[in-house]
């Protein structure tokens, strides 16, 4: 098998831009980087997200807990990981203090194409979109010169164009609200339906969420209580749990650790309760 050419060049910049890296919106997005363009590196990570239905690329623990972050607000609309600023050069007139040069590949000379970990759009209450970028580092990353080089090419980058832009770092993210996020996530994108039509499954939803209505007991009682009495696999419970946190029928306080010994009436269900949701979008840092 050849050996994967890591050497950046004309040729593969040209290939790049034909395959639509770093074009299209949402779900027609492609990330300027993939893991498969990295498979050495260690915390590599390929997930589905809800907003753009699509698959996204990750090269960092931090990375991947800020897109959950991101996935779980219902202003964001789209989320465009590893941005590529190709245009730097034209957007910045004056480029004469940032030593470009020094982003280049040592053996071709070709200079690298920087990119921006996230590019997010947002809508508004007004209706209108609005873009934010964020640059995400581990906290330790900000002591290193050539870091602070390339961080210092985005903020002139992105101002010049007039979209918000700042760094996240490790120390900046809810981990807890990051795992609960994590832990809902991948059932969005479960089609296991137990052999039952979308009706079937439909009906299960309901039935289980008014069993947390005023119920004193544990959360993972009323599941497996309510697995028992529909003859249900273990486990399609919490699935169903699970779904109905991800779609915010069941809001519990993201920002504490998922604690399924709670009473079911200690559970927020929006659709019976006058009382009206946060819509605070975080975008963190």
């Amino acid at each position: 098998m050849a050996k994967r050419s890591n050497d950046w060049d004309s040729n593969k910049l040209n290939r790049w831009i034909k395959e639509g890296r770093g074009q299209g919106e949402g779900k027609e997005y492609k990330p300027w980087l993939t893991v498969q363009d990295f498979p050495s590196m260690g915390r590599v990570t390929r997930v589905f997200g809800w907003t753009t239905q699509r698959i996204h690329h990750f090269f960092s623990d931090t990375q991947l807990k800020y897109f959950y972050l991101l996935d779980w607000e219902e202003k964001v609309i789209d989320i465009r990981e590893h941005y590529p600023l190709i245009d730097l050069e034209v957007v910045l007139k004056d480029t004469s203090d940032l030593r470009l040069g020094k982003f280049i590949d040592r053996k071709t000379k070709e200079p690298y194409i920087l990119t921006t970990t996230f590019l997010i759009t947002l809508l508004n209450s007004d209706g209108k979109k609005s873009f934010t970028a964020r640059s995400i580092k581990y906290a330790s990353e900000l002591s290193k010169k050539s870091t602070i080089e390339k961080l210092e090419i985005e903020r002139r980058y992105w101002k010049a164009q007039g979209i918000d832009w700042g760094i996240v770092t490790n120390k900046d993210i809810n981990d807890v609200r990051a795992k609960n996020i994590e832990w809902v996530h991948s059932v969005m994108n479960s089609d296991d339906c137990n052999g039952l039509s979308k009706a079937e499954f439909d009906d299960l939803f309901d039935g289980i969420l008014y069993r947390f209505i005023d119920n004193k007991q544990s959360i993972k009682n009323i599941i497996a209580g309510f697995e028992k009495d529909y003859s249900l696999d273990v486990g399609m419970g919490l699935l169903l749990f699970k779904r109905l946190v991800a779609e915010k029928r069941i809001v519990l306080d993201m920002d504490k650790p998922i604690n399924l010994s709670q009473t079911g009436k200690s559970v927020y269900i929006p659709e019976i309760s006058d009382k009206g949701g946060n819509n605070d979008v975080k975008v963190y840092g």
